[in-house]
């Protein structure tokens, strides 16, 4: 199988670690070559963070780069926009519609952009924007975001709800299980 590329993109604290960290268990237990990487950035003070999860026969580098990812998962719209470049022309963005303003914004030297979920379609992209944090709250955390996120990017691989559960059980701690499987399902069935 030729080498696949998906990007998870957020500002610092919105659990993106935990999501590649499930991803990576999920596609290794399918039987893939994973790699993954981490890149921090200034995710302390709610700075931009990457990760990058690629998978196949075998992989060689754990680095996307432009124009390589098959799915970007964002936490944030703006993220979202940032990263854009590296998608593919077929690739699909999995984005969730919360916005968290950049420090730029926050200090009154920017203004966030208007409508850039509605700008990012109009170029033609496959675009799949879901409200995230509404179905988070609802499985019962705002910190669910992430596992709604990976129940939307499910939908586009052909590996069943039982192999997704089975790696939500092995990597999330148990006291937070059922409700990360209720964000999951919120985040499918949306």
């Amino acid at each position: 199988m030729k080498t696949k590329n998906i990007m998870i993109v957020g500002v610092g604290g919105q659990g993106s670690l935990l999501a590649s960290k499930l991803l990576g268990h999920l596609l290794m237990s399918q039987g893939y070559d994973v790699k993954v990487s981490e890149v921090h950035g200034m995710s302390q003070r709610g700075g931009s963070v990457v990760t990058y999860v690629r998978y196949g026969d075998k992989v060689y580098s754990p680095v996307i780069d432009k124009g390589e990812a098959d799915f970007i998962v964002s936490f944030e719209a703006l993220e979202a926009a940032r990263w854009l470049p590296f998608l593919k022309e077929d690739g699909v963005i999995v984005t969730n519609t919360q916005q968290i303003d950049p420090m730029p914004v926050i200090t009154g030297a920017m203004e966030y952009p208007e409508d850039i979920i509605g700008k990012m379609k109009a170029t033609g992209l496959k675009v799949d924007a879901l409200d995230c944090l509404k179905l988070a709250e609802e499985a019962g955390s705002s910190k669910a975001v992430n596992v709604v996120l990976l129940g939307r990017l499910s939908h586009y691989f052909d590996i069943s709800d039982e192999d997704w559960d089975a790696s939500l059980s092995a990597i999330v701690p148990a006291r937070f299980l059922e409700m990360n499987r209720k964000a999951f399902r919120l985040g499918k069935n949306a």
